[in-house]
């Protein structure tokens, strides 16, 4: 029923068109058969997207580098929801900070995605002329991935990348939506047994890349610093003005700061002790 729900969609129709125009395009240019030619497509999407993938790293670096500032808020505004917002949005647009940027590759990816599933669907149809097989363990792309032993294969390699490219993806989260994330992909893995296991080639082949992507990023981009902690006991740290040798003062008219006394010694302390020396022996 979902399914025809989303193919009444008017958007859906060309999307698929254009899923399998581009995967023919890839199969009859490049000579790559059609489990290749999705992992190409999904390079593609993915080169396409690096702009997105830049915002979306800067506003990551953001949320960590305010991430104090922003839990200081939250605690102070605990009781009151609706004010807690309009305080971290008004934080938000004094540090140029888009919270919404961390999402945009993932939104963008969905179209790419549904149009996928209805074109293998179609595979599983009219299957296409060509191999629909994968690395000698993925009979068939067009099948369920449950439906042969080489699917349970790939769905443990989803669940490894899943995990390894959330690593990367959640390092402003906190400790427990850490585990929420790594969690998730082993409840999902029950749903995604039942899609086509193309769809599961191109969701690992996306996983990779975010993973070589988040190597690469840390190793070029160098990690915010964290902004100085002010309290209320420390003092803003004044100049001192230069003082020329030999003034009292400088241009400003700062006055020179006199040089503590020297500790006079009191009357009544007692004479140094003279200490003998010895006199050595004469050579017999």
């Amino acid at each position: 029923m979902s399914h025809l729900i989303l193919f009444s969609i008017p958007i859906i129709t060309p999307l698929e068109h254009l899923a399998r125009n581009a995967l023919d395009w890839i199969h009859t240019h490049l000579g790559l058969t059609w489990a290749w030619s999705i992992v190409a497509l999904t390079v593609i999407v993915r080169m396409l997207l690096v702009p997105l993938t830049v915002k979306q790293i800067h506003s990551m670096q953001n949320l960590q580098r305010f991430a104090p500032q922003m839990k200081e808020i939250q605690k102070k505004y605990k009781n009151d929801k609706q004010k807690q917002n309009e305080e971290l949005m008004k934080f938000y647009r004094e540090n140029n900070i888009n919270p919404a940027a961390s999402c945009l590759p993932m939104l963008a990816q969905l179209p790419v995605f549904i149009s996928l599933y209805y074109a293998l669907r179609e595979f599983s149809r009219n299957p296409p002329k060509g191999d629909l097989s994968w690395l000698h363990f993925v009979p068939n792309i067009a099948w369920h991935t449950n439906t042969f032993w080489g699917g349970y294969v790939l769905l443990v390699v989803y669940v490894g990348s899943q995990m390894a490219s959330t690593l990367f993806m959640s390092a402003t989260a906190d400790r427990t939506q850490r585990i929420l994330f790594m969690v998730m992909p082993l409840v999902f893995v029950f749903i995604i047994a039942r899609f086509p296991a193309g769809l599961v080639i191109y969701w690992v082949t996306t996983n990779l890349w975010t993973v070589g992507q988040g190597l690469i990023t840390r190793r070029l981009m160098p990690r915010p610093a964290a902004p100085e902690k002010r309290t209320s006991r420390t003092a803003p740290k004044a100049e001192e003005p230069e003082q020329e040798e030999g003034g009292d003062g400088d241009e400003n008219g700062a006055k020179r700061k006199p040089a503590p006394p020297k500790p006079r010694p009191s009357a009544q302390a007692a004479p140094p002790r003279r200490v003998r020396r010895k006199k050595k022996a004469g050579r017999r």
